[in-house]
């Protein structure tokens, strides 16, 4: 019997120690696996990087707190500009301002080219306020030359021109180029720019040539007027232009000069040269302007916007003696008869006038002197950057008994703009 109580007292205590180990091996076995991320670019936000954890509290009973998010690293940008050691504090600003360069010619009173002035002779003044010359130079620029030659001329007139035409590449250089642009009742291109020295030119030139407008006179006067007028008024109504009407109708027709459209044509083309080249509208024409689209104000606005000057020779007989003094004088609806020097005198050229064809001919190659002498200055202006109102300019030398020659004023342009520091 005692043997039977302690077997069975063992069997309690080996049960025991089976489900010990039992517990023992079921705690060993690790736990399914959790919601944590396996890749190593799960929980990486596009653009943001990881996301932080959040920290686990310190005890059961506190409320984690939300992590705050890391502070974003500051762009410092470039370098500030400092004073060096023992200077005096001071701040730069850069800012848009706008380079103005003002080609201008110097002539004494016999109208001989003035060589030999420097900077220190020159004063710049715009809207009546001096400036201070960044630049100054008497180096001669390439040109960019758009001419233009007028195709409505009398035809005596336009023979001397067309004569004449074979002498114009021989006023440029080889550094030159040039567009031909001509006009009668329209303007016309003929070539794109080209080189002056080119075999191109001198082909374009011939093909310019034109036999120019007759010269229309009407005598309603005359024995051979009309059979049905006595001194110039009808005596039959029946046979009147006008029917019941006793005095005569002619219809004249109108003459065509589009000398705004040309030059406008010229400008448009011209504005697409590059920089480091004088831009320059050199026209041959009598001055006449009738019928063109385009208004001298906004074609003259034009031209000052992007720095374009326009030289001319006169020819016809707005080149006589005398006339320049009556053209001044326009009447409404009327033809202009001269309008070049409007032109010249206000983007700063110069204006030719001659008569006959050996003086044409001369005309061209003073012209390229003129261009290759004159000086540059330039000038950080003191106005706003750019706000498309016109400014005069104002060129003083500071030599007695001389005539300076420079473009009236200018409209501030982008092209125009730089960037430069101030220092305060």
């Amino acid at each position: 019997m005692k043997l039977g109580l302690m077997a069975g007292v063992m069997a309690v205590a080996l049960a025991g120690q089976q489900s010990t180990q039992q517990t023992a091996q079921q705690q060993a076995i690790p736990d399914a696996p959790s919601s944590a991320p396996t890749s190593i670019f799960d929980g990486v936000a596009p653009g943001k990087g990881a996301v932080p954890e959040a920290p686990k509290p310190a005890s059961g009973n506190q409320i984690p707190q939300a992590a705050k998010p890391a502070a974003p690293q500051d762009d410092p940008g470039p370098e500030p500009d400092l004073p060096a050691s023992g200077e005096a504090p001071a701040y730069v600003i850069r800012q848009r301002v706008n380079f103005v360069e003002v080609p201008f010619t110097v002539k004494d009173n016999k109208g001989q080219l003035v060589y030999g002035l420097t900077w220190r002779d020159v004063r710049v003044y715009e809207n009546g306020v001096r400036q201070q010359p960044r630049f100054f130079t008497v180096d001669p620029f390439p040109l960019s030359i758009a001419l233009v030659i007028d195709q409505s001329l009398p035809f005596n007139v336009m023979s001397k021109v067309n004569d004449s035409l074979t002498a114009m590449p021989g006023a440029f250089t080889p550094q030159d180029e040039v567009a031909v642009f001509t006009y009668n009742n329209g303007p016309k291109k003929q070539t794109d720019f080209t080189g002056s020295q080119s075999a191109r030119l001198p082909a374009i030139l011939e093909r310019s040539k034109s036999k120019g407008r007759e010269v229309t006179l009407y005598d309603n006067t005359g024995p051979l007027s009309q059979t049905t007028t006595i001194n110039g008024r009808q005596f039959d109504p029946n046979t009147a232009p006008v029917r019941n009407q006793n005095s005569m109708t002619l219809t004249i027709p109108k003459e065509q000069h589009t000398l705004n459209d040309a030059i406008f044509a010229a400008a448009q083309e011209l504005a697409t040269r590059p920089k480091g080249r004088r831009r320059v509208i050199y026209v041959i024409s009598d001055g006449k302007e009738y019928g063109s689209h385009a208004k001298f104000a906004e074609v003259r606005r034009y031209l000052q916007a992007n720095q374009i000057s326009v030289w001319g020779t006169l020819v016809g007989d707005s080149a006589a003696w005398g006339l320049g003094w009556v053209d001044k004088f326009h009447l409404p609806f009327m033809m202009q008869d001269n309008i070049l020097p409007k032109y010249t005198n206000t983007t700063g050229g110069t204006l030719y006038s001659e008569w006959r064809q050996r003086a044409i001919e001369d005309s061209f190659a003073e012209i390229g002197r003129t261009m290759r002498a004159q000086y540059t200055v330039g000038y950080y202006s003191s106005q706003p950057f750019i706000d498309g109102k016109y400014r005069t300019i104002d060129v003083r030398v500071l030599r007695p008994n001389l005539n300076i020659q420079a473009k009236e004023g200018y409209i501030p342009s982008a092209h125009d703009a730089v960037s430069t520091p101030r220092t305060r």
